[in-house]
Formats: structure tokens, C-alpha cells, sequence
């Protein structure tokens, strides 16, 4: 009877720290355990009517669909082509203190210098913004499922905040070397040199010595996050823009909670 008793306690305290080492290891959400979804059901069904009672799997799932989805498309709008530059919400104008050199060289005729140095401007803001995937995804593999509930309950812009405060420094780093030589290439170093210059030759006028690289990056970032909460926005408002079944599950049970 002792040995029993023995065997029970010894296989009740190694399944106990078996359990425990489980649930501590399980910090981050694997993002690339495709068969593993499929196996456990956490593809979902796609209805949306938020019956679902969702697994943490399926929660981690869902919200990597969207945050997926939000990150690519926001990052190759703002990539292409007049990306910034067509975009009046985000496209890239002169610095505030540099408003008035814009507005001095206007008044001499010299017009056509300001319009070069924007589209150069923006064009070295879209050139940059190819850096942004592998960062984002870089990010995707570290986020928890507390993470993923506090986004997924969050405010419209949940995802958008989390990300903008957990990416912004390495975006920085990534941005900052190809804004300068993207600046180089697209010439907008010399024209915005060319501004400059005509300008503080103006008698009496206050010298401008903007940062220019340092100017575009911060600009190139915050216009990359407006279009990724614009993206987020759409996500939790339509349906329609829940592009797969766990999608549509998750976002619909998100509703729900809210009454939606």
C-alpha cells in the first residue's frame, strides 16, 4: 500500500511540474504552426455572428490574420509610387519652422524649387517605407496573448498604438540610412540645398538649418501609422474587410462583447 501511495504522489508532482513548466514556457504566440491550427480547429467558421467562444489559440489566430493583413497593406500603400505624395493626409510638406522660406521664394517667382523638394521629399518617405515589413513581422512573433486580448478589446486604434510603441525605435533605425540616401538619390538633398540656400540669402531673414534626414524619417513614420489605423479602423467597423473565417469569428465575438 506504501509503494501506491508512493507511485501516486511521485506521478502527481511530476505532472504537476510538467504543467507548470507548459504554462510558464508559453510566453509568445507561434505564428507558423499552420498545421497545428487546422488540427485544432482554429481556422474558425467565418460566420461573424460572434457565437464563438474562442480559444486562446483562436484568439491569437484571429488577430494575427488582421495585424497581418493591417501591417501589409498599409505598408505597401505608402511604398508605391506618390504613396505619401497623392495622399494629402500624410503627404510630406516643408518643416513647420521652414514654413516661411516656402512662402519667401514663392514670393521671388521661385515656385517650381518649392514643388521639386516636396515630391522629393515624399519620394525619399516611400523608398524608406520598403524597411517596414520585416520589422512589423519581427514584432508579430513577440506578442502575447495578453497582448492579443488587450488589442483585441482595446480601443479602434489598440493595434495601431501597440505597434507604433513597440516598432517606432527600430522603424527609426531602419528608416534613418535609406532616407538619407534615398534623399541623395531622388535629388532632394540638392533641391532642398537649393532652397536653402536662395533663402538665407534673403537680407534680414532668419537662417534655417532644418535636419532634413531627421525630419522625413519622423514624417515617413507617423504617415505609415495613419494609414495602418486607418486599416485597423476598417478591420473592427466592416465585416466585409475580415478577410478570413478566424477573422470573422474573432471580430464578431469582439462585438458581441461590445453590444455590437
Amino acid at each position: 500500500m506504501k509503494k501506491y501511495i508512493f507511485a501516486i504522489l511521485v506521478f502527481a508532482t511530476l505532472f504537476t511540474q510538467s504543467y507548470a513548466q507548459t504554462s510558464t514556457t508559453k510566453k509568445n504566440i507561434n505564428i507558423g504552426s499552420v498545421a497545428n491550427d487546422i488540427l485544432t480547429g482554429a481556422t474558425g467558421t467565418g460566420t461573424g455572428t460572434g457565437g464563438l467562444n474562442p480559444t486562446n489559440l483562436q484568439m491569437e489566430n484571429g488577430m494575427r490574420d488582421a495585424l497581418t493583413q493591417c501591417l501589409t497593406n498599409s505598408a505597401n500603400q505608402v511604398s508605391l509610387k506618390d504613396g505619401f505624395f497623392r495622399n494629402l493626409a500624410i503627404k510630406i510638406l516643408f518643416p513647420q519652422e521652414a514654413r516661411q522660406v516656402e512662402a519667401g521664394l514663392r514670393n521671388l517667382g521661385l515656385g517650381s524649387i518649392c514643388d521639386q523638394a516636396i515630391v522629393k521629399l515624399n519620394r525619399a518617405a516611400e523608398d524608406a517605407s520598403t524597411k517596414a515589413k520585416p520589422i512589423f513581422i519581427d514584432a508579430l512573433k513577440k506578442i502575447t496573448i495578453t497582448d492579443v486580448t488587450n488589442i483585441l478589446l482595446g480601443s479602434n486604434n489598440a493595434a495601431t498604438t501597440f505597434f507604433k510603441n513597440s516598432t517606432t525605435t527600430p522603424l527609426t533605425s531602419a528608416f534613418s540610412p535609406v532616407v538619407s540616401s534615398s534623399l541623395s538619390k531622388v535629388g532632394a538633398t540638392q533641391a532642398w540645398s537649393a532652397v536653402t540656400t536662395r533663402y538665407n540669402r534673403i537680407p534680414l531673414v532668419r537662417p534655417v538649418n532644418t535636419d532634413l534626414g531627421k525630419y522625413v524619417t519622423g514624417k515617413a513614420i507617423d504617415g505609415l501609422f495613419f494609414v495602418i489605423a486607418k486599416e485597423e479602423e476598417k478591420i473592427r467597423a466592416n465585416i466585409n474587410n475580415r478577410t478570413t473565417p478566424i477573422m470573422r469569428d474573432i471580430f464578431g465575438w469582439v462585438d458581441k462583447q461590445r453590444g455590437r
